[in-house]
């Protein structure tokens, strides 16, 4: 529960899909939260379509990803094509990823908010307040006062932390400062999302089309659901591309029958990285932080991986089990993280916004020549691992995802519960305060074992996993576990 001094533990500032899995995380284990929006529902409409497998894994982590997974369809593949239908680049979802779940999945994003906000809606610990405004707030060693607008007028709220996770515009981001890291890319696009109806028929993959006339994007969206992109040449305003008749123009050549239009929005798809994530008790997560384009699929996903960073962070220090000295590691982990997915979706950008005939001829000779040699024609997928950070560097698998493997129906995560776990080969006497010790021999992973044996035959004798599923390191359990009371502790020594 909230110290009796102040009003809540953690008061969250945006109640979008990052703000709202926060909130959840941290309810879950006791903590008390005020989380408000200034909407007083969620966004009916479609925005983020994509999430990849670590996201899901995370939606189970929750006890959501059944109910968002009846909103969602396995992604089926990602092309890039030519302005006549030549296949530039092909991504197929990879068949085994180490979350346990598909690659890729095309969701509903209203209906991923509402699971999630049904969660706190179940909650005792978790206080919503819709329709309310952040103005400002002051912080001392102790604690924030944050400056709130409600239905009634001014009220001020105190806690213990504030995590704005109040979008790109973000307020809570001027009280941190430090400014915006701006990458110098910038396009306007026009997004059309649309409702299949029957006799419909658009293509089963994910579709970008490097068209020099107008480059376009064709993905699914969740069932039942499309989406176009086009991007807006030189002299082309959004007030004119919002208008139908160019809109059904544009869509006209992908003959796709009968469609009802849902949406239509112009965004300028741009990458920017705050230079501060934290100022004393006030963090950034999500667009708040930083924002990419959407030429990857990570936005929302960069957002939800703060969520599940900070989560238990925040929980540790708050419950004295570390120190705030911990909270530092949260931006040394998740800035490079979020940096290489912005520059990888940048770089695809850069290739599909090509507007000169000559050069988008010769971006397609190359694109097809290394498809041919078998040469990625794309940056790099997949971020490194944390380099830095609440890890044993050196350690084997530091900073990597821990896999889950799936026996039948069950998963492995849902076993063993919340983390940080010490997963050893053989059984151990060694334990830890908060550590759950398991021996890769005992009957909870007798059903996980062959997939397990592997992993540990080529990292160590044991591995200790923290609460948001990436290791902390393998090796020893005796080195592990001192390492990871030494990366705990510090904090809690007096100055």
């Amino acid at each position: 529960m909230a110290n009796n001094d102040f009003d809540c533990d953690v008061l969250v500032v945006g109640l979008g899909p990052v703000g709202a899995a926060l909130t959840a995380l941290l309810v879950q284990h006791g903590t008390s939260v005020i989380a408000l929006d200034r909407d007083t529902t969620v966004y009916p409409l479609p925005r983020a379509v994509h999430f990849d497998h670590e996201i899901m894994r995370f939606l189970q982590q929750l006890g959501v990803a059944e109910a968002v997974g009846r909103n969602a369809r396995e992604i089926t593949g990602y092309e890039f094509r030519s302005a006549t239908g030549e296949l530039l680049v092909s991504l197929p979802p990879a068949p085994r990823t180490p979350s346990g779940w598909a690659a890729g999945y095309m969701f509903h994003q209203p209906s991923l908010e509402v699971a999630l906000r049904d969660i706190l809606a179940a909650s005792d610990f978790a206080d919503v307040r819709l329709g309310w405004r952040y103005e400002g707030l002051t912080q001392d060693a102790d604690g924030v006062t944050a400056d709130l607008v409600g239905p009634d007028g001014p009220v001020a709220v105190s806690a213990r932390f504030v995590v704005g996770c109040d979008g790109a515009s973000s307020l809570v981001r001027q009280a941190v400062g430090g400014g915006l890291f701006d990458y110098q890319f910038d396009e306007p696009w026009l997004v059309v999302d649309a409702k299949l109806q029957p006799g419909s028929r658009l293509p089963d993959v994910n579709l970008q089309i490097c068209d020099p006339k107008r480059p376009t994007t064709c993905v699914l969206g969740g069932p039942g659901r499309h989406r176009w992109e086009f991007m807006l040449l030189p002299g082309e305003t959004p007030e004119q591309m919002l208008d139908d008749d160019l809109i059904q123009s544009l869509i006209a050549p992908w003959d796709c029958g009968p469609i009802e239009l849902e949406r239509k929005a112009v965004y300028r798809f741009h990458g920017l990285v705050a230079n501060r994530w934290r100022a004393g008790r006030v963090l950034l997560a999500g667009d708040a932080a930083h924002q990419t384009p959407p030429f990857a699929g990570q936005g929302m996903c960069s957002g939800l991986r703060d969520a599940a960073n900070l989560a238990w962070k925040l929980k540790a220090v708050l419950d004295g089990a570390a120190g705030e000295a911990l909270l530092d590691t949260y931006q040394v982990e998740r800035e490079p993280h979020c940096r290489t997915l912005i520059e990888l979706a940048i770089g695809m950008g850069r290739i599909v916004c090509i507007l000169d005939p000559q050069a988008a001829a010769a971006r397609d000779a190359e694109m097809i020549e290394r498809r041919k040699a078998g040469a990625g024609a794309l940056p790099p997928l997949q971020p490194q691992p944390f380099a830095a950070g609440c890890i044993l560097a050196g350690a084997p698998a530091a900073g990597t995802m821990f896999p889950q493997p799936l026996a039948g129906t069950v998963r492995m995560d849902d076993v063993l519960g919340d983390g940080p776990w010490l997963i050893v080969r053989e059984a151990t006497s060694i334990s830890a305060p908060g550590l759950k010790v398991t021996a890769l021999d005992s009957e909870a992973l007798a059903p996980f074992r062959a997939e397990l044996e592997p992993w540990f035959a080529a990292h160590g004798t044991a591995a200790l996993v923290r609460p948001d599923r990436y290791v902390f390191g393998a090796g020893e359990p005796d080195v592990l576990v001192d390492a990871w009371r030494a990366a705990l502790a510090p904090a809690l020594q007096p100055a």
